[in-house]
């Protein structure tokens, strides 16, 4: 790999991640539209490490206050624990589903769901979904208002995002909505919910990328740092968009683009 393809992907992975859309289809979609090898799921996820520090960075304040709240919750036992405190095991409930067929399907994820026709039905289905989720929901609920079933319930649209096209922010996004969450608190709880999964995608993968012969160490730290710039831009960017306009464009997007896809796959100008 070299130091433009690097650059190149770190764009991708960093304006893909947080909005809707799904960083690993693009990361698959991209080389293969410009002739470039598949980057694999394994560097993929080690690229997601470059979000992980773009989001804990962006939202440091509350990840320090949901610990310490959480501390003090199982400390002293006087007071109900605060919304913070709730948010902290919320996050790593709704993690759980995720982790656990992320195990049971790794080799899937590996191989057979990176075909690029998988990508294009999930651009168009989780798409078409995410835009009858934004029209048709009330979207009066806040991020004070979770519950921990709403968080589990959001965690198990999380683990579709295992299936490359289906998009993590996008299908939690989706799933918040329609359980009635605002568009910004369904954002909001989207990213802080992707920092335990990406960490443990990108750590249990660095080894094999580290080691692998096509990647330079210096290659994938200049991938991680893109990737971070473009991120924290694209989290302030998402949210301050969320709060005054629909995911329309996005869904509108991911229509236009699974068709593109299966246009390019039937004329034999993709496979």
């Amino acid at each position: 790999m070299t130091s433009i393809e690097a650059v190149v992907l770190g764009i991708v992975q960093g304006l893909t991640e947080f909005l809707p859309i799904s960083s690993t289809a693009h990361l698959r979609i991209v080389p293969a539209l410009v002739g470039w090898d598949d980057p694999g799921a394994a560097f993929t996820a080690v690229l997601q490490l470059g979000s992980l520090v773009a989001v804990i960075g962006y939202f440091l304040k509350d990840l320090l206050g949901m610990a310490g709240d959480a501390v003090k919750a199982v400390t002293d036992r006087s007071k109900p624990p605060t919304p913070a405190a709730r948010h902290l095991l919320y996050i790593i409930v709704g993690t759980l589903p995720v982790g656990v067929l992320g195990l049971l399907l790794k080799h899937k994820i590996e191989t057979s769901f990176r075909s690029l026709a998988i990508i294009a039905a999930a651009q168009i289905v989780f798409g078409l979904l995410l835009g009858v989720a934004d029209k048709t929901s009330k979207q009066t609920r806040v991020l004070d208002d979770l519950t921990l079933r709403d968080a589990f319930l959001i965690g198990c649209a999380q683990a579709l995002a295992l299936v490359p096209g289906a998009s993590r922010s996008g299908v939690t996004l989706l799933a918040a909505m329609a359980l009635g969450y605002e568009r910004a608190a369904a954002a909001r709880f989207s990213f802080l919910l992707s920092v335990p999964a990406v960490a443990a995608a990108g750590i249990h993968e660095l080894k094999e990328v580290l080691h692998a012969k096509d990647v330079s160490h210096a290659t994938l730290a200049l991938g991680l740092v893109v990737t971070f710039i473009v991120s924290y831009a694209s989290i302030a960017w998402l949210l301050k968009f969320l709060k005054t306009r629909t995911t329309i464009p996005f869904v509108v997007y991911r229509v236009v683009l699974g068709a593109l896809i299966f246009g390019l796959l039937a004329t034999g100008r993709l496979s």
